[in-house]
């Protein structure tokens, strides 16, 4: 076998084992703390039962996700960068949960606040990439069989990457955060795409991504034992913000951003739903769904959380293997 698959085998494994070990101590500590989930009036009212329940969990797969990363990935600059976003990301989260539940303040972090502290990490990222990589405006292109390259003099394209990279990373962290509204949910599909990246970013030479991929892979997977419905654990902002900065980062290291719009498909229709549903409202007085984002118009429509996860997930494979079709087409 190839000592790269290895490596990510050992990484993914690495991970779940942390991840399923930490939950036992994490979770019970959560509960003393008090650091329980606050659940809004005006979500299903079925969500209400949840009141409690411990969240941050997602310290318990990024524990994971850095011990693996620090192990095998550590001479990777590009796995290191984008185990930092990650943790950067994970950072803003913990402070959102945390605000949450001490102060009571159901919406956390005021939205500017959140907002500027994840557009300044990602800028950061994207200089420090810029610094490693050498590279700006060159993209793959699905199903095209080519890509194209920027072409652009230096600085045009310091800020052309940089603005893609902002709007990339941003936008894919808070549609991880909108998706993670049912038990095992986001945990679920974020396995199932950041294996996905593994293989792109093993099949590109990016060995460091593709390690942190797999520590993902390997503690969402080890975090679910403890996410599943009923879930004994939420991981909050604190892994959601995480899981999105983490796919975005991948998805520039790899310079396929064009390939997170369709592998990452279930989290493009959560965030749409958001859009329409609140552009429908002000604009027609009507909405389109039940409620969204689009889990919950599904719930409405007297689905259990399972049958929505399950379905999902299913979806997710779909998107995947019509992405890795179009990336697998360029080679």
């Amino acid at each position: 076998m190839d000592s790269g698959w290895v490596i990510n085998l050992k990484s993914f494994l690495i991970s779940l084992v942390v991840a399923v070990l930490l939950g036992p101590l994490v979770i019970p500590l959560l509960r003393r703390l008090k650091l329980g989930q606050n659940v809004r009036s005006d979500g299903p009212a079925r969500h209400l039962q949840k009141s409690g329940t411990p969240t941050m969990g997602g310290v318990i797969f990024l524990a994971g996700v850095t011990v693996s990363g620090l192990l095998l990935a550590g001479r990777s600059a590009e796995g290191l960068m984008v185990l930092g976003i990650t943790l950067a990301f994970g950072l803003i989260g913990l402070l959102d949960d945390f605000i949450k539940v001490y102060f009571k303040r159901p919406l956390g972090l005021r939205a500017r606040e959140k907002l500027l502290g994840q557009v300044l990490f990602s800028i950061l990222f994207c200089i420090l990439c810029l610094s490693a990589l050498g590279r700006g405006t060159v993209f793959f292109v699905p199903f095209s069989g080519f890509f194209v390259p920027g072409g652009l003099s230096w600085e045009p394209g310091v800020i052309l990457f940089t603005v893609i990279g902002v709007v990339v990373i941003v936008s894919t962290a808070n549609a991880v955060n909108l998706t993670d509204g049912l038990d095992g949910l986001a945990a679920g599909v974020t396995v199932l795409v950041s294996l996905a990246y593994m293989f792109i970013s093993k099949d590109l030479g990016k060995n460091g991504v593709a390690v942190i991929m797999a520590a993902v892979a390997g503690g969402c997977l080890g975090f679910l034992f403890f996410n599943r419905h009923p879930a004994s654990v939420f991981m909050g902002d604190t892994g959601s913000l995480a899981l999105g900065a983490c796919l975005g980062a991948a998805a520039i290291v790899t310079r396929t951003e064009l390939f997170l719009l369709i592998i990452g498909g279930v989290f493009v229709l959560e965030t749409l739903s958001v859009i329409l549903q609140v552009i429908s409202f002000q604009l027609f007085d009507r909405r389109i769904f039940l409620m969204s984002p689009l889990h919950h118009h599904f719930e409405l429509c007297n689905w259990s959380e399972r049958k929505v996860a399950l379905v999902f997930w299913v979806a997710t494979l779909v998107f995947i293997a019509a992405g890795l079709a179009g990336f697998y087409k360029l080679n």
